[in-house]
């Protein structure tokens, strides 16, 4: 049978699953629950000292819904929020971290810090009490979105820029014996660069990626930016479904760099953990899905790659980590000569006319209807752009094939 198991910064997990920095990781309770149903790791809560005051407000968490499903909690495409570090400080956290790796030796249990951008004693304290508390790592969070703390640079503030980002990196390098891993932002230009600079300065990997800075929505009558509190608003983290396609990004850039990544970001189901290991992903960060679901996702998840794996033929994460990277080309090395065309499968074709009507207004008018709205492509005009197979609601009735000498 194939194996789960990864070795990740040194310690051997028995999956790759860990609960992310997020609220599912709120209590040392919350994550030993976690653990009972089969979680391979967690990181905690982001951690901050006793002095800081930590104040979130009510509400702090909006949803958006796929289209018509907006009040159904099943079908949450993202999240946003203005939600802060841990309330509970240093002293709880280090208390927890001790317990949690007597009571599961066999978990990987890393420490999330965060501190001011200029404040080395306090980067250094919450290392060097998170290694002394038993913990396997620590996750700087150069990434959080949103403001609410110390009055000078922190998370994203950090994570944008490379020379305070690069200085808090050897700080804690310095302090430090444990693996000290970057968590992210995608709110950069060049993460490559950034990556370079953090290796440079001793990081010894990366959590592609945190939430991504967004303004979720107005609501239309109080004029009021979501999560409204009280009237007013705040730019937040965007997080679930809708944050893959950065995170798969980010960590695309980030893997071939050489050092370990946790792929954080939209992962929901065993299908979103495998594109991940296929960019390079060593461990796998979740949020959103536990906060829609519960811990209880972490046997799907398992199961579902477990049978990934043997489809594969492969023995291990391993031996898929990183396959998709080579097919990542500059746009000049794709395939300019070989041309496609859309073909319909009439029998299934409901005749709603939606890709005549994307063909017309936002393609190359390539698709006719007859007068019972029956479509027909003429392949002379068709570019193979694609759309209509993306706005056809019936799946696999629109396709693209290789274009014949006739088209």
């Amino acid at each position: 049978m194939p194996t789960l198991g990864v070795e990740f910064l040194g310690f051997k997990m028995k999956n790759p699953f860990i609960l992310a920095s997020a609220p599912p990781a709120n209590t040392i309770e919350m994550i030993e629950r976690a653990f009972e149903q089969g979680w391979g790791g967690a990181v905690t809560k982001t951690i901050p000292l006793e002095k800081v005051p930590v104040h979130d407000v009510s509400p702090r968490i909006h949803s958006i819904g796929f289209p018509g499903f907006e009040a159904d909690a099943r079908k949450v495409y993202a999240f946003g929020n203005i939600e802060l570090v841990s309330q509970k400080h240093a002293d709880y956290w280090m208390a927890g971290i001790t317990q949690l790796r007597k009571n599961w030796p066999d978990r990987f249990v890393m420490a999330s810090i965060m501190a001011d951008g200029g404040a080395q004693g306090d980067w250094v304290e919450l290392a060097q009490r998170s290694e002394q508390a038993g913990a396997l790592a620590v996750e700087l969070n150069f990434s959080c979105p949103h403001g609410g703390m110390p009055p000078h640079a922190v998370g994203a503030a950090i994570g944008q820029d490379p020379v305070i980002a690069a200085r808090i990196v050897r700080w804690v390098r310095e302090a430090v014996k444990i693996p000290v891993l970057v968590k992210l932002t995608a709110a950069v230009s060049d993460l490559r660069q950034l990556g370079r600079v953090l290796i440079d300065a001793g990081a010894d990997g990366f959590c592609t990626i945190n939430s991504f800075p967004v303004l979720l929505g107005v609501d239309l009558q109080t004029h009021s930016p979501m999560p409204s509190v009280h009237g007013k608003g705040n730019l937040g983290g965007y997080t679930g479904r809708a944050l893959k396609p950065i995170a798969l990004r980010a960590t695309s850039e980030i893997a071939p760099l050489g050092k370990p990544v946790s792929g954080c970001g939209g992962l929901t189901t065993w299908e979103d953990a495998a594109e991940f290991v296929l960019l390079g992903a060593t461990s796998l960060q979740v949020c959103s899905a536990v906060m829609l679901e519960g811990y209880g996702i972490i046997t799907d998840l398992c199961d579902g790659l477990m049978g990934y794996l043997e489809e594969q033929g492969a023995d291990s994460l391993a031996d898929l980590r990183g396959k998709a990277l080579a097919n990542i080309v500059p746009h000049a090395r794709l395939e300019y000569e070989r041309r496609m065309v859309s073909t319909i499968d009439l029998a299934t074709c409901t005749r709603c006319g939606k890709c005549a009507i994307s063909c017309r207004d936002a393609g190359y008018q390539a698709i006719n209807e007859a007068a019972d709205r029956t479509p027909a492509v003429d392949p002379r005009k068709c570019d193979g752009c694609g759309l209509c197979t993306q706005v056809c609601p019936v799946w696999d009735c629109m396709k693209l094939e290789p274009a014949t000498a006739t088209t």
